[in-house]
């Protein structure tokens, strides 16, 4: 695809194009998300997801409590253009905390039909909310009102992975977060995020995906960790060539500082690994995303000492 390198908003760079030139890492920049509804929506998707939906009021009370019920949770908009004719409506819900990973879809035949279903209950209480699903999400931000780079890349992101994997994992989706980053890609249950995903590695992100592994090139951290500690987690697999998904298990972390955390990661042969994290800011201003009214300094994790415990 040929892409003009303008973006509409005053003429300037695209934000991702601008982020990618400047060499900004992707690690530890994922969304910080436990739980998650998903709700097919064919309509049209507003910056404002859910306020902005034909929704009844009453439902979109319904779905404000459930995440506030979930705590730290998401609600994305998904579809899948080839099933505009289809009937009834899917809705996914589930979890990405490690250890507890787990997702269920249900069908219902209007969107209204969800005023009736307790989301949060189901998920606290071990109870199925619907069909468990055993094969991984594919979502995909294609939320263009959002931000015109998730369009640009998110489109031919979606259709390559449909290309390549069962289609029916694989979900356009709102905002998931790093608008800069796009095209980016959320793998459920496990909450991976990547980004900067192009078509050509499509291939490389599955074939890591189905080996249990994570493809650490395209990598921004894992939903259910903190910044700081997933600025940790990326250290630590880079230093020691653990690529497995659960490879490491999180021991603790704490605040040592203002901008300064320790992070304990424990590995399966029993080794502690101790990382010091600090934040800053960038050295040069840019905007963080295409509507942005003026240029920030982004705010970065890195890792800055590690040590390992006892092996």
């Amino acid at each position: 695809m040929s892409v003009n390198p303008r973006a509409a908003t005053a003429g300037r760079a695209f934000c991702a194009a601008v982020s990618s030139a400047s060499g900004e890492s992707l690690a530890a920049t994922a969304s910080r998300i436990d739980h998650w509804i998903l709700v097919e929506y064919r309509g049209r998707w507003g910056r404002d997801v859910l306020g902005g939906s034909l929704f009844s009021p009453e439902l979109k009370a319904h779905l404000r409590g459930q995440l506030a019920a979930l705590g730290r949770a998401r609600l994305l908009f998904v579809r899948q253009p080839q099933r505009r004719s289809h009937g009834g409506r899917r809705v996914f819900v589930g979890t990405s905390k490690p250890g507890e990973e787990r997702f269920f879809r249900l069908e219902v035949e209007h969107q209204e039909d969800l005023r009736e279903v307790d989301l949060a209950a189901a998920l606290a209480g071990g109870d199925e909310a619907g069909a468990r699903i055993d094969q991984p999400l594919f979502v995909v931000c294609t939320h263009g009102k959002r931000d015109a780079c998730c369009a640009l890349h998110g489109g031919p992101l979606y259709d390559a992975l449909r290309r390549e994997t069962d289609a029916d994992q694989v979900w356009q989706s709102t905002h998931v977060g790093g608008d800069r980053f796009a095209g980016n890609v959320v793998v459920l249950p496990h909450g991976l995020y990547y980004g900067r995903v192009v078509p050509a590695d499509v291939g490389d992100l599955l074939a890591a995906q189905r080996s249990g592994h994570i493809d650490l090139d395209r990598y921004r951290g894992r939903s259910a960790y903190s910044f700081p500690v997933q600025a940790a987690e990326q250290a630590i697999r880079e230093s020691e060539g653990l690529l497995g998904i659960d490879e490491l298990v999180l021991l603790g972390s704490s605040r040592t500082g203002d901008d300064a955390w320790s992070v304990r990661f424990g590995t399966r042969d029993g080794a502690v690994h101790e990382v010091d994290v600090a934040a800053t800011l960038a050295d040069e201003p840019m905007y963080l995303t295409c509507g942005s009214s003026e240029p920030q300094l982004a705010r970065r994790h890195r890792a800055t000492a590690h040590r390992v415990l006892s092996r």
